[in-house]
């Protein structure tokens, strides 16, 4: 199953050339979720070939304008291309007070449905669960009230081994059923036991998505063993100072932590807008943690 994380901007306060503010595009089975949503996300999504259509679900995680300036116009779009099918956004109770009154005084009326569901940043809480995966809050550390992310991917069903069950004419009505992980006895008394004719699937996986915070080790029970981390890391180590000031992550912490909550992969991004090479960024944090990449506009990672 597809599990992956399209980068459309990793700027932090103000854009900079070829980097947008924040905002990601996960991709769970061809289920697309929306992940903060920075000034100009709907021009990133048009220049790598993703349509605004097929998101169902956006999730903001705070309301720092480079985190969602780019959601008014979005959401705008969306209604004047004709779109009905329903949206749901995940955001903090506040947003939904912007949001009424740009659509008052612009005399928008949706002609879709927006469901709001409103997060808070008091305690961790799973927030959302379909087929295919569970959303979780993470409680950050920042200046005002914000959370993070995981991603958590669903177990699949078992495997069936379809050369196996054609070789024996094994009727297709009982696949399900093998799938499930039951074993079966058939009508002329032949017993299917499950383990030879299903494969386990694959483990899942888990993404977690850490914006803006102080790194304060707070969170970290909340992110252990990710397949893939993905950490703000504004600032390299030598402006600590800076980054603690705003509440914010160097390159070295942000490496830290994924040693600290045992992670596989590390996506750095957030980037202070000093920094017109990212180069040192990276080496910063590669040089705490080999599996480090910058979470960089355009690219598409699996999780």
């Amino acid at each position: 199953m597809k599990f992956e994380v399209t980068i459309l901007g990793s700027s932090s306060a103000t854009p900079v050339y070829n980097r947008n503010p924040s905002a990601q595009l996960l991709n769970c089975n061809e289920k697309f979720y929306l992940i903060d949503c920075g000034e100009g996300t709907q021009q990133q999504l048009i220049k790598y070939g993703f349509k605004a259509s097929k998101i169902d679900f956006v999730f903001i995680s705070h309301l720092h304008g480079d985190h969602y300036f780019g959601l008014i116009g979005l959401l705008s779009t969306m209604h004047l291309n004709g779109r009905i099918k329903p949206i749901t956004l995940f955001a903090p109770a506040a947003l939904m007070e912007i949001l009424e009154l740009q659509f008052k005084h612009s005399e928008t009326i949706l002609r879709y449905p927006l469901t709001f569901v409103p997060i808070t940043a008091d305690s961790p809480q799973q927030i959302f669960e379909n087929s295919d995966l569970t959303v979780s809050t993470i409680i950050l550390n920042h200046r005002i009230p914000c959370t993070g992310f995981v991603f958590n991917e669903k177990k699949r069903l078992r495997k069936v081994i379809v050369e196996k069950l054609e070789e024996e004419n094994i009727p297709l009505e009982y696949y399900p059923l093998l799938k499930r992980g039951v074993d079966l006895t058939l009508p002329d008394g032949t017993v299917l036991l499950n383990k030879d004719y299903t494969t386990d699937s694959d483990e899942p996986r888990k993404y977690a998505y850490c914006s803006d915070t102080l790194c304060d080790g707070s969170y970290f029970e909340l992110i252990q063993n990710c397949d893939t981390l993905y950490h703000e890391a504004t600032f390299l180590h030598e402006m600590l100072e800076r980054a603690n000031q705003t509440h914010h992550t160097t390159a070295l912490q942000a490496a830290e932590t994924a040693i600290k909550t045992g992670a596989k992969k590390l996506l750095i991004g957030h980037f202070s807008s000093r920094y017109k090479t990212l180069q040192p960024l990276l080496e910063e944090a590669s040089q705490v943690f080999e599996h480090t990449q910058l979470a960089q506009e355009g690219s598409t990672f699996s999780i």
